[in-house]
């Protein structure tokens, strides 16, 4: 017993039965009954007969086994519902200037957009009679079919509300122009042991009784998609009382059928995310370990945020599941995560679709695709386009083609743009005949592969270095990079190009100072870490001189605690950032990002308190203690030499006694601001002149720090590094350069 057949049988048994009894009625006979009612022996048959309906039905669409899962698994244990988007989302004929502005407006890594309406997937299925479900491939189309199936099977107690018999087909099964539809219907009745099958699946369709899921349009081989279509509009039109979904792949699809709502699936969300992997991870030996939470909380890390992308589609997030349930844990080397990913929708699901049969991919191995396609993502991003359009594409297709010797001549430009949007979905249609790559993270791996394949990491290193939107591609070619000194080299050249940043006597100055302040003290933490920490409370210092003025006139009059704590937030962040930066000591990245971010907030805290006051009351002692209890902390990791914390805890004490008030004018709480500033500066011997920065040193200070952030987070993601290199890039880091002739 699957669990199915009990629901089946009174499902299908309570529609089959009026069936029967309205076409014996009309003339038909069964198993020479002469009555005018069914007599046992047929209400029995067919008793028997839906019970195996229902037992085939979750036996050929109710599991789910993919991409070489070890077992297969009941489709109902890891299903997640579904959000369909809205007819605006679909329809959405954009230019290609307004996709890409929509997408840097929204600022997200998803090409998906963000306020677009979403509708529970079961909800439309049980409003509309007609449906056309779309998404990409792996987005669950055939999934959500069969679930569909599954719940109209369980009648009353299941998720459809019409009574619908279902009936599953896969339109790639249609290899010949010869279609007929109603006889495959008839043949899953037949053998099942349906008696007068015809008869019955005849009046079946004629009162309306099937829920009929033609699953795949897109799938029907190229030379008879005109005639199926042709087929499946004749039939709907014929027995349009039955209730109809198909679904198909959205680059193939072109408005065919008019009686139809199309619909879209929408990527998962985090829920439905964390859902899936709960669903996934049911045993009972995952149960005790916690083992869905553990790799939903993985998942969150910001290391593993690309990777997370990935998660929003069904079969990539199958995919992320098994890589986790293999090792309980990610790739620490991401391009490895990627380059997997890629294979999959090149090669596995490909050949489970069966698709790899075409003309195209017979001479179009996955090595040389998967170069056509490195040169379209690279060419794309070098020029900050994301979306492209079908021209473009097809000239580079064209080009690749016609450049390579290795490449079959005989292939059309179009017909392999269309075989790769359509049957693989690494290439998406966003909008009419606009491109772009179905997540941002397939591109960034492309562009990444193609640096790594052409020897252009000096004109990465050189042109990108500072642009926070290369990051990615950094860290994924220092994961592709397996040559000997491969990734050696990478981080010398970012080294080197760093250094550069550090390029105005106030800069080397705050570096000097940060090594004077540091050097030798008794904290256990690595010089680069100390040095870190100094220079991230220098940072603290900067912001609080920089905005003195603008936050004291503001802070007087409206929204003062949002715009205070707005500063806070950007100095926490400067402060944690430049200490992760320089630290390769997990701990003492850990510490250090954490005391630090307080410390700056207590210091802009105390020189707003003023400001803090007028919204809450409280907020003043809440401000004081806390600057306290954080100097405190310092003190304790004794990061800084020769600071007199015991005298800085009593200054600012007193300074607590003159805080000024709201009432006061804004040139009153710019000097306390000042004063605050000074005294922090005067305990860390620091020349307040060094902190009092140039909108462009500031600029630069920040990339000099992000520089060294990447340089250590490369080092992490390489699969190859000198350990005698990295020490010595270590050692260098957040100092001035030998050579520096300023």
């Amino acid at each position: 017993m699957t669990g199915i057949e009990p629901f089946a049988i009174s499902c299908v048994s309570g529609i089959a039965l009026p069936i029967f009894q309205s076409v014996f009625e009309t003339g038909g006979k069964f198993l020479g009954s002469m009555g005018k009612k069914l007599d046992e022996k047929t209400k029995q048959l067919i008793y028997t007969a839906s019970g195996e309906y229902g037992k085939r039905y979750f036996k050929r669409h109710g599991i789910l086994k993919a991409l070489g899962m070890r077992e297969a698994v009941p489709l109902e244990s890891v299903y997640t519902a579904v959000q369909f988007l809205d007819e605006q989302e679909i329809r959405s004929f954009e230019s290609i200037q307004n996709l890409e502005e929509a997408y840097r407006k929204a600022n997200k890594r998803s090409f998906q957009q963000q306020d677009c309406q979403k509708q529970e997937g079961l909800k439309i299925a049980n409003q509309k009679q007609y449906l056309m479900v779309l998404g990409q491939p792996g987005a669950g189309k055939s999934t959500f079919l069969r679930k569909i199936g599954l719940e109209a099977l369980k009648g009353k107690k299941g998720g459809f509300k019409h009574d619908r018999i279902p009936v599953f087909i896969e339109l790639k099964s249609f290899t010949s122009s010869q279609i007929d539809i109603e006889k495959l219907i008839v043949e899953e009745f037949s053998i099942c042991g349906f008696p007068s099958s015809e008869q019955f699946i005849a009046k079946a369709l004629e009162q309306g009784k099937l829920l009929i899921l033609l699953d795949g349009l897109d799938e029907v081989p190229t030379v008879n998609t005109n005639e199926v279509i042709s087929k499946i509009q004749n039939f709907v039109d014929r027995y349009d009382k039955n209730s109809f979904i198909v679904s198909c792949r959205t680059a193939a699809y072109r408005n065919n059928f008019q009686r139809f709502t199309d619909v879209k699936l929408a990527d998962f969300d985090d829920t439905q995310i964390e859902q899936f992997i709960g669903n996934w991870f049911q045993s009972e030996v995952d149960k005790q370990a916690g083992t869905a939470q553990k790799c939903w909380e993985l998942l969150q890390k910001p290391e593993y945020a690309a990777a997370k992308e990935l998660a929003h589609t069904p079969l990539l997030l199958t995919f992320l599941c098994l890589t986790y349930d293999r090792s309980q844990n990610f790739p620490n080397n991401r391009s490895v995560l990627y380059k997997s990913a890629l294979r999959i929708l090149l090669e596995e699901w490909a050949a489970e679709k069966r698709i790899l049969r075409d003309e195209i991919y017979q001479g179009l191995s996955t090595e040389l695709e998967e170069s056509l396609l490195s040169e379209i993502a690279y060419t794309g991003f070098d020029t900050d386009k994301l979306f492209f359009s079908q021209r473009e594409v097809v000239e580079e297709i064209k080009t690749f083609l016609a450049g390579n010797l290795n490449a079959p001549k005989h292939l059309d430009g179009e017909a392999v743009l269309k075989a790769i949007a359509v049957q693989q979905g690494i290439l998406v249609e966003r909008a009419e005949d606009v491109y772009s790559f179905s997540h941002l993270t397939l591109q960034e791996y492309l562009t990444a592969q193609y640096i790594a394949d052409n020897n252009l990491i000096e004109q990465l290193v050189t042109d990108h270095l500072s642009d926070r939107r290369w990051r990615e591609v950094f860290l994924l070619v220092a994961g592709l990079v397996r040559s000997k000194n491969g990734a050696d080299d990478l981080l010398l050249l970012m080294e080197k190009e760093a250094q550069k940043y550090i390029n105005t006597p106030k800069l080397q100055g705050l570096l000097q100072w940060a090594e004077a302040a540091t050097n030798g003290s008794e904290g256990d933490f690595k010089p680069v870490g100390k040095r870190a920490v100094a220079i991230a409370n220098a940072i603290a210092l900067a912001i609080a001189y920089a905005n003195a003025l603008a936050i004291a006139y503001a802070l007087a009059y409206a929204n003062t605690k949002a715009k205070a704590y707005a500063a806070y937030a950007y100095a926490a962040y400067a402060i944690a950032h430049a200490a992760k930066a320089a630290n390769a000591n997990a701990k003492a990245i850990a510490h250090a990002a954490l005391a630090n971010a307080n410390a700056a907030i207590a210091a802009l805290a105390i020189a707003y308190a003023n400001a803090l006051a007028y919204a809450n009351a409280d907020a003043n002692a809440d401000a004081n203690a806390l600057a306290i209890a954080l100097a405190e902390e310092l003190k304790k990791f004794k990061i800084f030499k020769e600071v007199n914390w015991t005298e800085l805890i009593a200054q600012l004490r007193e300074l607590e006694k003159q805080l000024p008030d709201r009432e006061q004018h804004k040139q009153i709480h710019l000097a306390f601001a000042h004063r605050l500033v000074d005294t922090w500066c005067h305990a860390l011997h620091l020349n307040p002149e060094i902190v009092k920065l140039s909108k462009e040193e500031a600029e630069a200070l920040g990339d000099y720090l992000s520089a060294n952030h990447l340089i250590i987070e490369c080092k992490e993601a390489a699969v190859r590094i000198s350990a005698k290199t990295w020490e010595e890039i270590e050692s260098r880091m957040l100092l001035v350069p030998e050579n520096s002739t300023i």
